[in-house]
């Protein structure tokens, strides 16, 4: 069914923006029984790669894992348009394996408009949203440029980098959301008028070179897994042929031209008032930063098995065309490079998200939310994960439902929601492994035993899925009690042993303790065992093996994390008044007045809050239950 013309203006929920958090809101909705408008500037827009052409990577591939294990479509369509498939962090522990893959863009982007197309009960427009309609502080609906009102009984504003967008090459400053795609400006300057708080962020992009002008000869190949992990559990193998990236590098000649340059670079010409992300830094910002650097990796990326574009990861640049062709052809492999497209910086308009509850409503309009780079997040994944939260809570206040909010111990999305909700948003927000302290549970190969009950719950994936998690996770556990059991006589140990060159033993251990060392391999221990091989497939085998080497760890988080929940369940009202409590810091004040968080879990996590503060605030909460019940 193509639903791209639609045919009624009144629906349940309206998703402005048609990005990777519109895309991921609007399905979710949908699923869920609502009738669903996507509205985005053009078709073009719909989960379009305007960075780097690529899903997941480190803490990001953790979220797309949960997008998929709570029903979302993130993980199925990488799945299916990947090129290049890695597990990073392979060498080092579980807890910060992140999966990642190379993207054909135009292929990703087709096959995530064909699942908006053919879901029921979710039609496409295009146009840019000019206005929301607000009737009694709750949403009504909104207004397009063509002066036509949709109504709407939820809005989820998911507007990517569009408002009031900005591009930067060297001196030149072009308006738009992105290259050759409009700005948007009515939107967000109504939003400022209505008292919603609004900044600036920027961010870049590379330049890019078309392929068969670059001597790959003098680059490093960069190969994929040999058998490559797929992001959906849905998914049962990734079996095509996966294409090669490559790895270069600049040198002491660029960092000098870029050096005597950079007053006409935006970034340190004053031209750019919104702040970049450290954590990605343009290649002008790396060499002022890390001058003590002699060179940095670029990594060449493929934007499509049919396309002739070559992503420069790395090389992210807003400085002029004359000094970006100079850079490229300075580059080993890139010396007669031809330049496809240039690098840009654009900067754009954030709402900051202490603006939002954790459910991501609005707490000045109710029934509006907010998803993505809007809530000064970056990252397809990011923006993803909070537009699939965005129309699950969307529909379920529709329902007359709780909200659904994940804690910090349950998920990487919940995380990261909590980090925008109880922390200024100085610089585009990024996931990180470090972000999560639990992050040992939250680990990328069990976000469906974490997540996917809920996804049933909302109707959004099947029993049977959740039902196979539950059966393998006591699999595992049959054969951890089995192993903890199981005695390995001194010989037998001694031979596990010797396969490894390990020291040899003088008594005889349990199958648990021998797995429970580093250095030891199920795929070694199971040729010993006296009752035969572990009936258990890969996955499983790998599960086992982290419960065994970990479980220290993990029973220890899981304590910590007990401790910490019981403080996220003491709820704290929304018209609570800080300000006039003159036990509390100045400090702790300003803040919980500015934030309102929603618990003392909250309260906990803000800078500025100390120890004292919530003990004050736990007492003053207690007592006004207290004097609650007494009335």
């Amino acid at each position: 069914m193509d639903n791209t013309n639609y045919a009624i203006k009144e629906y349940d929920i309206v998703v402005v923006g048609g990005g990777h958090a519109g895309c991921e809101a609007a399905l979710v909705a949908s699923r869920m029984g609502f009738s669903t408008l996507v509205a985005t500037l053009t078709i073009n827009d719909i989960a379009g790669m305007p960075c780097n052409p690529a899903i997941g990577g480190l803490a990001k591939g953790q979220l797309v894992r949960e997008i998929d294990a709570l029903g979302g479509e993130m993980g199925k369509a990488i799945d299916e348009t990947g090129i290049q498939f890695k597990m990073l962090n392979g060498s080092k522990g579980p807890a910060v394996w992140s999966p990642r893959a190379q993207a054909d863009k135009k292929a990703y982007h087709e096959r995530m408009l064909k699942a908006l197309k053919e879901q029921e009960g979710l039609d496409i427009i295009e146009a840019e949203v000019t206005g929301i309609i607000v009737e009694d502080g709750w949403i009504k609906g909104v207004e397009t440029n063509g002066e036509e009102k949709i109504k709407g009984k939820r809005v989820i504003l998911a507007l990517g980098t569009f408002p009031n967008g900005l591009m930067h090459i060297g001196e030149k400053k072009i308006p738009g959301g992105r290259r050759g795609e409009p700005t948007a400006r009515g939107l967000s300057d109504q939003l400022n008028r209505m008292g919603f708080e609004r900044r600036r962020l920027k961010t870049g992009t590379p330049p890019r070179l078309k392929r068969d002008t670059i001597d790959f000869s003098k680059c490093e190949p960069q190969f994929g897994d040999t058998n490559p992990s797929p992001f959906s559990f849905q998914t049962t193998k990734i079996d095509r042929e996966q294409i090669l990236c490559y790895v270069t590098y600049t040198n002491k000649e660029i960092h000098e031209l870029i050096t005597n340059n950079i007053d006409r670079a935006p970034l340190y010409s004053g031209q750019i008032s919104g702040i970049g992300p450290r954590y990605c830094p343009s290649i002008e910002d790396k060499v002022v930063r890390f001058s003590g650097k002699d060179r940095h990796q670029i990594f060449l990326e493929p934007e499509g098995l049919e396309s002739d574009e070559i992503y420069v990861n790395g090389l992210a640049t807003s400085l002029p065309v004359d000094i970006q062709e100079e850079m490229v052809a300075l580059i080993p492999g890139l010396e007669d490079a031809t330049i496809l497209k240039y690098g840009y910086a654009i900067e754009y308009d954030f709402f900051p998200p202490y603006q939002i509850n954790s459910s991501l409503e609005s707490k000045r309009v109710k029934g509006l939310y907010f998803a993505g780079q809007v809530n000064g997040t970056s990252g397809y994944e990011e923006a993803a994960a909070q537009g699939i939260m965005a129309g699950i809570n969307a529909s379920l206040g529709l329902r007359g439902d709780p909200s659904f909010v994940l804690k910090r111990n349950q998920a990487y999305i919940g995380v990261l929601i909590d980090d925008l909700v109880t922390k200024e948003i100085d610089e585009p927000y990024r996931m990180f492994t470090s972000r999560a302290e639990y992050r040992l549970l939250l680990r990328q190969d069990n976000a469906d035993e974490r997540l996917l009950k809920y996804s049933v719950r909302y109707g959004l994936s099947k029993k049977e899925q959740w039902e196979k998690a539950i059966k393998r996770r006591k699999r595992v556990i049959k054969a951890c009690l089995r192993l903890s059991e199981e005695k390995l006589s001194k010989d037998l140990c001694n031979k596990v042993l010797k396969e490894i060159a390990g020291r040899q033993v003088e008594e005889g251990k349990k199958a648990w303790e021998l797995l429970a060392r580093p250095e030891i391999e199920l795929g070694i221990l199971e040729k010993y065992l006296p009752n035969g091989h572990l009936k258990l497939n890969e996955r499983e085998k790998r599960s086992l093996e982290i419960r065994a080497k970990y479980n220290g760890y993990i029973k220890r988080q899981r304590k910590t994390a007990e401790r910490f929940v019981k403080m996220d369940m003491i709820k704290i009202p929304q018209d609570f008044s800080y300000m006039n409590i003159g036990s509390l810091s100045i400090e702790a004040r300003e803040k919980m007045e500015k934030f309102k968080p929603e618990t003392l879990g909250q309260a906990s996590r803000m800078a500025g809050v100390r120890a004292a503060d919530l003990s004050i605030l736990m007492v003053l909460l207690e007592k006004g239950k207290k004097t609650a019940v007494n009335r």
